[in-house]
């Protein structure tokens, strides 16, 4: 009731959403319901990760109180995934501290995350890491 109604933007995923909207999310359709709860909270923007849900696509789904944009990608099946909720709302803050508009930032972050899963980092034997580095070119020397 009182860190919502200060945020520009929130990002959660399907069990997050679930529990911020009272509601449980079992697909798609249920998402847009879950979004205009969590922006009744206060929030300008809802940005619902559609990550944890079944599917070819990974969707995730922009709500600003009148509309929803969708932005997806395809699913890219690897276990290597840990980090991806912190590493797209980490994107989105960098893209709107350059002076996107909350859309584009999101559109971009989006294909970001997206090829840092493609190019994830294969270690260890747990849940392992995206690359976060994947557009870094390294540095020449002489």
């Amino acid at each position: 009731s009182l860190l919502l109604p200060l945020a520009e933007l929130v990002t959660p995923n399907v069990p997050e959403a679930a529990v911020l909207a009272g509601m449980k999310i079992a697909g798609e359709k249920d998402l847009a319901g879950a979004a205009a709860r969590i922006h009744a909270l206060g929030p300008r923007y809802v940005l619902m990760k559609g990550g944890h849900l079944e599917g070819d696509e990974a969707a995730d789904y922009l709500y600003d109180g009148r509309a929803m944009q969708r932005f997806a990608a395809p699913r890219i099946h690897t276990g290597n995934t840990h980090g991806t909720g912190c590493t797209y709302a980490s994107a989105i803050a960098a893209r709107l501290a350059h002076g996107d508009p909350v859309p584009e930032a999101v559109r971009v972050a989006k294909a970001y995350l997206t090829e840092a899963i493609r190019r994830h980092v294969p270690m260890g034997a747990g849940h392992g890491p995206l690359n976060h580095g994947w557009n870094i070119t390294p540095p020449r020397y002489p």
